[in-house]
């Protein structure tokens, strides 16, 4: 079993989306860095790119194309100036060149040196390959595949070896939910002090904290460009961004002129009870128009699913706690972290391999079990809140419409937060060792529904509300 970081899980990059958009991405970067390490960038004289399965079926939707030539040009989804994003394609696609890692020019037409396959691949339904012709005029590819939250992969899972050693490692290694409750309970701690213990193996705690500092940071900044961003999102659904009035309509006499001030400001404020919703939805609703739009979010733990945990924690944040700090974050982070770990490990996080019920029902369980144990809850408690959340989820489809994560991915956030929120407050209710469901009965249910799900309700638009409701509707 692979050793699964917190860091791991909540990973900073551009949206739309985190298999479509960040691991393509990823993936460039990683075949460049095999051409160097062959000692064949140099003699690269063109080069192609092959979409498969789900990353062609909805590739265009989700600015898979965009991003592998991203990714080639050189440039690293955590750092780009999302200003600076639509120049360089614009450049592309005007000079019908590309700045292959910065270093060369290359031909490259967009129409003809990007291929959309509508085949799936035996290993995965998110293929990518790339293909380079040579000075001497043969050819030489390299296939990936994006498995989920920006995770990408090689069918034979080299690295697999390496992160098998650091789990073995681990002073509290975790395959299931079950593990780390009797990890807690034998030493007297909270989940997030095992998930710290077994962090401090892989790098120091000022490390830790700037990393965490750091994904909390874009967080914010997510949630406070997209309640100050009005318009329409891009894509042909002309979908309204809601965030931005919802946010005049709750904001009220608010003065702030940073996103720091602005989270002080509404702590400050007396929210009433039905303004509580309001504000967790619009929190969500923002995270994921800024993620629609191509900026920059967290993928926690995909980037179709980043306003959950962020909506939820501001609501710690907001109406909980308001004398809360960075050890609190630090503490909801690292839990949320852990939880959706133990869904990757036993079942999955892509939604092309288990619908939408790996991307909002898992972030909805992450959510769940961070904000019980920041209100109290024991760790049979924090395990049953992310039961029930993912209990509410199980079978959730992913059907966008046109491809784009927006109609009805961005509306599914704010649910996903609200489920959170109940079911932790659920679990702080009951005696967690009466619970007649476990959190690991739960993740192996999710699983068995994956396996059983039609393929055209996993990320292909090819059913659901996909065929119900086309582009020229809109």
């Amino acid at each position: 079993m692979e050793s699964i970081s917190v860091f791991d899980m909540l990973k900073i990059g551009v949206g739309p989306s985190s298999s479509h958009t960040l691991g393509p991405w990823r993936a460039a970067q990683r075949w460049i860095q095999e051409l160097k390490k062959k000692n064949k960038f140099d003699e690269v004289t063109a080069i192609q790119v092959h979409l498969y399965g789900s990353l062609s079926l909805t590739g265009i939707g989700h600015a898979t194309d965009l991003a592998a030539m991203l990714g080639l040009c050189g440039y690293d989804p955590v750092t780009i100036p999302i200003e600076n994003i639509s120049s360089e394609i614009e450049f592309i696609k005007t000079n019908h060149q590309l700045n292959f890692n910065q270093e060369k020019l290359l031909v490259f037409q967009p129409q003809t040196h990007i291929t959309f396959h509508k085949k799936f691949l035996p290993f995965h339904p998110n293929g990518i390959k790339f293909t380079a012709v040579l000075v001497s005029g043969k050819k030489t590819s390299s296939t990936f595949y994006s498995i989920g939250g920006g995770f990408v992969v090689k069918e034979e899972r080299k690295r697999a070896k390496k992160k098998v050693a650091l789990f073995n490692e681990f002073p509290y290694p975790t395959l299931k939910a079950s593990d780390i409750v009797k990890h807690c309970l034998k030493e007297d701690k909270n989940i997030s002090d095992i998930v710290l213990a077994n962090e401090l193996t892989l790098r120091t705690e000022q490390e830790i904290d700037e990393g965490l500092q750091h994904i909390w940071q874009v967080m914010l900044e997510s949630m406070y460009i997209g309640c100050h961003t009005e318009g329409t999102l891009p894509g042909g659904l002309k979908v309204r961004r809601r965030a931005y009035d919802n946010h005049q309509r709750l904001k009220g006499d608010l003065t702030y002129n940073t996103p720091e001030e602005w989270l002080q400001a509404i702590r400050k404020t007396e929210v009433k009870f039905r303004q509580i919703l309001k504000w967790v939805s619009c929190f969500a609703l923002a995270v994921n128009e800024v993620n629609a739009s191509l900026g920059r979010v967290v993928t926690a733990p995909t980037n179709g699913s980043a306003g959950v945990i962020p909506a939820v924690l501001m609501y710690y944040m907001t109406i909980e706690n308001h004398k809360a700090d960075f050890s609190h974050i630090k503490q909801f982070l690292l839990v949320a972290g852990e939880i959706g770990s133990l869904f990757k490990k036993g079942a999955t996080i892509s939604a092309a391999m288990g619908g939408c019920q790996a991307e909002i029902g898992v972030s909805s369980a992450m959510a769940a079990g961070a904000l019980t144990e920041l209100l109290g809850g024991t760790p049979d408690q924090v395990v049953m809140a992310s039961e029930i959340a993912m209990e509410h989820h199980l079978g959730l489809t992913c059907d966008p419409i046109g491809g784009l994560v927006q109609i009805p991915c961005i509306e599914r956030n704010a649910m996903g937060a609200i489920k959170a929120i109940n079911a932790a407050e659920m679990a702080l209710d009951n005696d967690a060792k009466n619970a007649k469901v476990s959190l690991d009965n739960v993740i192996e249910t999710m699983w068995e529904t994956a396996k059983d799900m039609n393929s055209k309700y996993k990320e292909t638009s090819e059913g659901g509300l996909a065929v119900r409701v086309s582009l020229s509707d809109c």
